[in-house]
């Protein structure tokens, strides 16, 4: 089910505050596998996460793909969107964000940062939802 309005043009990244953000998908596969593979813990812990997401045990690359893949496809359906967030200067994969939109109007937000990064989470906070305000049809932003 398409829940962003066909008019309005999915941004395919964006930087801002020491940020890079691409829309999740299967080229990121090494990257975002090494990422959260190292942080499984510290994300678990993250607010919005610590469900069934990531498995304790991990996954292996090829099930990381499928993932990716899947992210990919719901993004390019407009369900919902997954977002890589890279180090601008390195180009490495650092965390994700998600956007899951609701009723009209509405969006749900998580998103982690590796152990190493963690001092980044409050900042990457600040810029995601002032990317949401500025520049997305979304009236009410839910973070976690």
């Amino acid at each position: 089910m398409t829940l962003v309005d066909e008019s309005f043009a999915v941004p395919q990244s964006y930087s801002a505050g020491g940020f890079r953000l691409e829309l999740l998908g299967p080229q990121h596969n090494e990257a975002d596998h090494a990422a959260w593979m190292s942080s499984i813990e510290h994300i678990r812990s993250t607010p919005g996460f610590g469900g069934d997401w990531p498995p304790p045990g991990g996954m292996t690359l090829a099930e990381n793909l499928a993932d990716l893949q899947s992210h990919a496809a719901r993004s390019a359906a407009r369900a919902d969107f997954a977002y890589a967030v890279l180090d601008p200067a390195t180009g490495e994969v650092i965390g994700c964000v998600y956007l899951k939109p609701g009723p009209p109007g509405d969006v749900r937000v998580s998103s982690w940062v590796r152990a190493d990064r963690a001092h980044a989470d409050e900042a990457l906070t600040v810029v995601v939802t002032r990317w949401l305000a500025e520049k997305w049809p979304f009236l009410i932003i839910t973070y976690r």
